[in-house]
């Protein structure tokens, strides 16, 4: 099944629910399967719920808004979900709230929330129970709260918080072999931390720096 939406306006509500043994589809974004357009969400006060049940589904695509709110759920292996949020600063993606609950394996996960502006008041929740799974996502904020809580093995977490205010970023995990690159580079140099992992083996790096000397993992 494939399905691909192009929403414009305020006050928009979607919901989408797939389900399937062979790979779905959403967008959109490096999409393949007959040529598909992307995903291509506009709008302000949109409310996004995706369901993708199965594995080697994808949802790909752009988010352009403020005051979006986004549930993404993925439950299988192999699932791929990239999305960018205002790419182009064409509303600014304040005021915005994304919660992704994952169960599965070896699933990889690509966000980048206000690439060139500055999202204000910014809610990030990821819910992961699996192993071998990526998450890397970027913000660009003046101001935020950035939650993972990561339960498996192998797992891979990169986080590049910037921007101006600076925001939170709160990390609880348990499992062997995880990998954390973790930076956050506000210029008031005004950003919280707080990791908690339970686990052995693995790579940690963490920097906090306010554009001052030159650093890297």
């Amino acid at each position: 099944m494939l399905m691909s939406a192009s929403i414009y306006g305020a006050d928009n509500e979607i919901f989408i629910d797939q389900s399937g043994a062979t790979a779905n589809i959403i967008g959109g974004l490096n999409s393949v399967a007959g040529s598909m357009t992307p995903l291509d969400l506009d709008g302000v006060s949109l409310t996004l719920d995706i369901n993708q049940i199965g594995d080697t589904n994808k949802f790909l695509g752009d988010i352009l808004g403020d005051n979006v709110t986004g549930f993404f759920e993925f439950d299988g292996n192999s699932n791929a979900f990239t999305i960018q949020v205002d790419p182009t600063n064409t509303y600014g993606a304040n005021n915005s709230n994304f919660n992704v609950d994952v169960t599965g394996d070896s699933n990889t996960f690509t966000l980048d929330v206000a690439t060139t502006s500055m999202a204000s008041n910014t809610d990030l929740d990821w819910i992961i129970n699996g192993s071998s799974n990526t998450l890397d996502f970027d913000i660009n904020y003046d101001g935020g709260t950035s939650y993972v809580d990561v339960d498996g093995d192998s797992n891979a977490v990169t986080f590049n918080g910037s921007g101006y205010a600076g925001g939170y970023f709160y990390l609880d995990q348990t499992g062997n072999s995880r990998t954390f690159n973790i930076q956050q580079l506000s210029t008031l140099d005004n950003d919280w931390l707080k990791i908690l992992s339970t686990g052995s083996s693995g790579t940690v790096c963490v920097i906090q720096n306010d554009n001052g000397s030159a650093v890297g993992c």
